[in-house]
């Protein structure tokens, strides 16, 4: 039986929707940037892997992740309370979708995390600008703290000569 933690349920329930792993590390990779302990794409495709899986078999990052995608369905029927499906579907001037993904990469990955996030929100890379406006943001949280994650690890890695 494959451990949880291999294969984590939020990977699922992700790739239901159309968002692999790969999906994950490539459009964190967009905006890499080297730094000490983690100077190649390589390195850090294999570093964010591991922090992936790691978010990933979280349930708090579960939920946060899961309510998002669930708001944003709920509002593309028209179900969220003074919030019209015409509206939704015209890009509405929301704040709580970001708000969201501040929250999400806050909780991955603390004020780095938010750095991180706002970098992913100006530059909607990747897997982000196929998403919907309020699971981009979900999705931007989710890799904005898993990015600030590697590059922390990497970085007190190097200071202490381990890699």
């Amino acid at each position: 039986m494959e451990k949880e933690v291999d294969n984590p349920s939020l990977l699922k329930y992700l790739e239901e929707r159309g968002i692999t792993l790969d999906d994950l590390i490539n459009t964190a990779l967009e905006l890499f940037v080297p730094h000490p302990g983690v100077e190649t794409k390589e390195k850090a495709a294999e570093m964010l892997k591991e922090e992936f899986y790691d978010a990933l078999s979280d349930v708090n990052v579960s939920c946060m992740i899961v309510a998002c995608f669930r708001v944003e369905e709920d509002a593309k029927s028209g179900l969220v309370p003074g919030l019209t499906k015409e509206r939704f579907m015209r890009r509405p001037l929301l704040v709580a979708d970001d708000l969201l993904g501040l929250i999400i990469a806050d909780y991955i990955a603390g004020a780095r995390g938010i750095f991180e996030f706002i970098r992913f929100e100006q530059n909607k890379p990747g897997i982000l600008k196929e998403l919907g406006p309020i699971s981009n943001d979900a999705i931007g949280g989710l890799i904005a703290g898993v990015s600030s994650n590697t590059y922390t690890r990497a970085l007190r890695a190097a200071k202490q000569g381990v890699s």
